[in-house]
């Protein structure tokens, strides 16, 4: 089961300790205690892999190493080694402890979350000329600690939406090497796909059946990842009986979780069309023609249906494209 949603503590390293300590050397003398090395702080960093929270389900204390305590002959203590915790990109951090939230959004984007303690004075820097031999000394300050909640929405471009068992994974699957199990039972996918067709990211989001967003069934566990999501493929199985309820149920529960989500691009799709004759299909693309909403009709067994979705997919790549290619103008004017 996919980890979206998870608290952890996290804690930097203390500072060590400074040293109080005199010349060794014959004939030298003064003070050579040296100071304590620095925390270790703890940083998260973002990676594509959609699974990392689940790093997390048996730790959930992470901890940075303390510096060393400083030395003789000033001989400053190692600064603690920091912690980089890989987390997905579409993660939002909510540091329950300030009330504050951060956000990865690109792969490779690391973020501090605690800061580690400076290293304590050693007896060295209290020196001055009234007092030559000071044993005086700081102790290392202490790392920063808080407790996090991490919580997942994916950043995808196209997500896939419908009831159970309506043929998502199996497109996910045609179009890219997402490699989804797929079987002719309900609730097959318990966990959202990812795959990539050229520039786009494909979610396939699964577990939305009536009442989801009333917590029923995998609930609203997953609706969160749609958020994110540009536009949607909203999938209605050829097999249903009433294909016009089977959108509502879906449309309903979208707009109950969030009412933005109904104002996304969407494109409906009347799947395993291959299961239909002609006749029995123009049938229920009527019923939609009657509530004003364009079907197109699609199969994984139907190359030219496949050809039309792509044909889709090209079209969002293009106006990505020019999106990026105006971001760009604006930035550099």
């Amino acid at each position: 089961m996919l980890i979206d949603d998870i608290k952890i503590k996290v804690k930097a390293g203390h500072g060590g300790r400074g040293a109080v300590a005199f010349n060794k050397v014959m004939m030298s003398l003064g003070p050579t205690g040296a100071n304590g090395g620095k925390g270790g702080s703890v940083y998260l960093e973002g990676v594509s892999d959609i699974g990392a929270l689940s790093q997390f389900r048996g730790k959930k204390e992470l901890k940075a190493e303390d510096g060393e305590n400083g030395k003789s002959q000033f001989h400053d203590g190692e600064d603690g080694k920091d912690i980089n915790l890989k987390v997905p990109i579409g993660t939002l951090v909510h540091n329950l402890s300030t009330g504050e939230d951060l956000e990865i959004i690109s792969i490779g984007q690391r973020l501090l979350i605690a800061k580690g303690g400076k290293g304590g004075k050693g007896n060295f820097k209290f020196r001055s000329s009234v007092n030559t031999s000071p044993t005086e000394f700081q102790e290392g300050l202490p790392g920063e600690e808080y407790e996090l909640r991490l919580e997942l929405k994916l950043i995808a471009d196209v997500g896939f939406v419908g009831l159970p068992n309506v043929g998502k994974s199996s497109l996910l699957n045609e179009l890219t090497n997402a490699q989804s199990k797929v079987a002719n039972y309900p609730f097959t996918t318990l966990d959202p796909n990812l795959g990539v067709y050229y520039e786009l990211i494909l979610a396939d989001i699964p577990g939305i059946i009536e009442g989801a967003s009333e917590n029923k069934g995998l609930g609203i566990k997953f609706l969160r990842h749609i958020d994110r999501t540009k536009t949607l493929f909203h999938f209605i199985s050829a097999e249903s009986l009433n294909p016009i309820k089977d959108y509502k149920i879906i449309r309903n529960e979208l707009g109950a979780y969030n009412k933005k989500l109904l104002d996304k691009t969407e494109y409906i799709f009347l799947s395993k069309s291959d299961l239909l004759n002609n006749d029995e299909t123009k049938k229920k693309l009527n019923q939609f023609k009657k509530v004003n909403k364009k079907v197109i009709p699609i199969s994984i067994l139907d190359d030219e249906s496949i050809k039309k979705v792509e044909k889709i997919l090209r079209k969002i790549i293009e106006k990505k494209y020019k999106k990026n290619f105006k971001n760009l103008d604006e930035n550099n004017n």
